[in-house]
């Protein structure tokens, strides 16, 4: 796969940190919710950085095969994404699960569907839910 674009964040203090992205651009304070076992501050966590990357990628996914069928979204179409984290039932550690919820305003359910389900094969996010990716862990 010819890879188009490369970016890369680190991450400090695990859940309750900090993560940067190598330009600066992305700078955030992680906190681990009290659901977690953490306090609760004021901060974002793993969680909703993926439940944002996830719904802002689908959402360009679905424009992109709205146009290529030549369909007009709406710029108040907004996808959801909401994720959940917690022990996998193996004993070996935490998993999550996704779901997403589309709302298109004014498309036809039927031209609606057609399009969430093609742009769930196009968005990178569901594939790599929906094929496990594995992904390379090595010691810098």
């Amino acid at each position: 796969m010819p890879i188009l674009y490369t970016t890369k964040a680190t991450a400090t203090g695990g859940r309750s940190g900090r993560a940067v992205s190598e330009d600066g651009v992305l700078d955030v304070t992680l906190t681990t919710p009290k659901e977690l076992g953490g306090d609760g501050a004021r901060g974002t966590n793993p969680e909703q950085l993926f439940a944002s990357g996830y719904s802002a990628c689908f959402l360009g996914a679905l424009k992109f095969v709205a146009g290529k069928e030549k369909v007009k979204i709406p710029e108040d179409t907004t996808v959801t994404a909401t994720v959940g984290i917690g022990p996998r039932d193996d004993g070996q550690g935490f998993g999550i699960e996704v779901s997403l919820s589309v709302n298109i305003p004014g498309i036809d359910r039927e031209v609606g569907e057609k399009l969430i389900a093609a742009a769930h094969i196009v968005c990178p996010y569901s594939h790599a839910m929906r094929t496990s990716t594995e992904v390379p862990v090595s010691l810098a």
